[in-house]
């Protein structure tokens, strides 16, 4: 099929229709669905985290609660700030991958898993912190054998879904149009302040780095979220273990 070049196009004399430009405008996502995504999910996730803290619940309901919550949140403020203009989950990187691409983030996982641990001891080191916020993860996985298999999809699948669409789909993807060092580095950055000041930091900003550059070569959200699901599984069961033996 022979090619239609620029200039043909041009001196057609037929300009864009009204609609073509009004999509051409919003084929990506841009400071709208960011800033409303993030407040969305600031009300949502802090929010229920303080709510359930007050209700007294039992630990590893409460464990289980919030470590699906994360999941929630992000899901709901992907879908709020999803309507807002564009409407077509394509333009946010839900679109097919390839093998070779999924494989690669397998690799990609692996090693900012090591990372990781790496940037975690060098941040205990710096900061004399070894408060791990994320214990109450331990305890919702600590309730017997559904409990645990819950938390380890929460963790490793729902958990890194949401964030997927929320972080590298929107926040990664509407900052990209702004070079790719501003895409990934300042998605980074707000993946990680979204995590706490805290011993979690540096593990968020590794994972945030390894799946927003992936998100970035690759164009879909769903090799990132093979490279959080390596990321997060032998972290949570070893903390698991560690809890269960401790």
């Amino acid at each position: 099929m022979p090619r239609v070049s620029a200039n043909h196009l041009r001196e057609s004399g037929k300009p864009p229709s009204a609609s073509s430009a009004r999509s051409s405008k919003t084929s990506r996502p841009g400071w709208p669905e960011i800033i409303v995504g993030l407040v969305v999910y600031l009300i949502v996730g802090f929010g229920g985290v303080r709510l359930f803290e007050q209700v007294g619940l039992d630990p590893v309901v409460h464990g289980l609660i919030l470590t699906a919550w994360t999941g929630v949140a992000t899901l709901v403020a992907f879908a709020v700030a999803a309507r807002l203009r564009i409407r077509s989950l394509s333009a946010f990187g839900v679109r097919r991958t390839s093998g070779r691409w999924l494989l690669i983030s397998v690799g990609v996982g692996l090693v900012a898993f090591v990372l990781k641990s790496l940037a975690i001891l060098a941040w205990v080191q710096i900061t004399g912190d070894t408060n791990n916020v994320q214990d109450v993860y331990g305890d919702g996985a600590g309730g017997g054998l559904l409990s645990l298999v819950l938390s380890t999809v929460f963790i490793a699948i729902f958990s890194p879904l949401g964030e997927e669409l929320l972080y590298r789909g929107i926040v990664t993807n509407a900052l990209l149009r702004y070079g790719p060092f501003v895409g990934v580095v300042g998605s980074t950055v707000i993946f990680a302040l979204m995590h706490g000041i805290n011993n979690i930091f540096p593990a968020a900003v590794v994972a945030g780095l390894a799946t927003a550059e992936v998100f970035r070569r690759s164009g879909s959200i769903w090799p990132g979220l093979v490279v959080h699901f390596v990321f997060n599984l032998p972290s949570f069961l070893l903390m698991v273990l560690f809890s269960s033996t401790g």
